[in-house]
């Protein structure tokens, strides 16, 4: 049964394993920014149909049951406390780590499941707002309602109502960097469709979006891009689901 957020976006309560899951709309919106990094630019106008997200990145218990499941590795920093919660974002899959979780969730599931693409991570973070550098009102990080007892921490935290944007998704602009579907190129922007934008054929890298808490800053504009060999593993990058609409 489906049940009203404060954000009024519908979100669809199941039990596992497939995680609480928030309807995006899609439609139009534009993607980049001038005014930021080089491989920000040019800001171009995207559609995306309608998409699914999870509510929060996957976390550890949920990445346990993957792995009791299957055999696969463990997370690789479990052995360390601050990284340990269940609650918590499991960090340290590599992208493929993470491809191989939404293979296992949509096999189990009969949903399929998968990575987002830049656009559909960049669209989902705004939470709905037409404009601005951040998913919450202000003109840096420290709009977040809880900028300052995130910015004490040393380590990915549970993601709280608090850290909610306008669709109800948690984290967007902190906690840990996620994994998206495609090739990372710097100069993409400049020959990106305006439909359903998936990256480009190849490259040495995969996208990422978010924060992460390693970070000295550790709050990222919605605009912000980066990337990483998809083989690493890394103690503040985590993974989030995402579903057709």
């Amino acid at each position: 049964m489906g049940e009203s957020t404060p954000y009024n976006r519908p979100v669809v309560r199941t039990p596992f394993p497939i995680p609480d899951m928030v309807a995006i709309p899609g439609g139009w919106f534009v993607m980049g920014s001038d005014s930021g990094r080089k491989d920000e630019r040019p800001a171009h106008p995207v559609h995306l149909g309608p998409f699914r997200a999870a509510v929060a990145p996957v976390t550890n218990a949920e990445y346990a049951r993957f792995v009791e499941a299957t055999g696969h590795e463990p997370a690789p920093f479990l052995g360390e406390e601050r990284f340990a919660a269940p609650g918590q974002p499991v960090v340290g899959p590599n992208w493929y780590d993470a491809v191989g979780y939404c293979e296992w969730l949509t096999a189990v599931s009969g949903t399929h499941f998968r990575l987002p693409t830049e656009a559909e991570r960049e669209f989902a973070a705004r939470g709905g707002k037409e404009s601005g550098d951040w998913p919450w009102e202000g003109a840096d990080w420290s709009g977040h309602p809880l900028a300052a007892t995130i910015a004490a921490l040393d380590g990915p935290h549970e993601p709280l109502p608090g850290c909610a944007n306008g669709y109800g998704l948690r984290c967007m602009a902190e906690n840990v960097h996620e994994w998206c579907s495609d090739w990372y190129d710097p100069g993409y922007y400049a020959v990106s469709p305006a439909e359903s934008p998936t990256g480009p054929p190849s490259g040495r890298r995969r996208a990422s979006r978010g924060g992460a808490w390693r970070h000295k800053e550790k709050f990222t504009r919605i605009n912000a891009r980066s990337s990483l060999d998809p083989t690493f593993h890394y103690s503040d990058f985590g993974f989030r689901v995402y579903a057709d609409g």
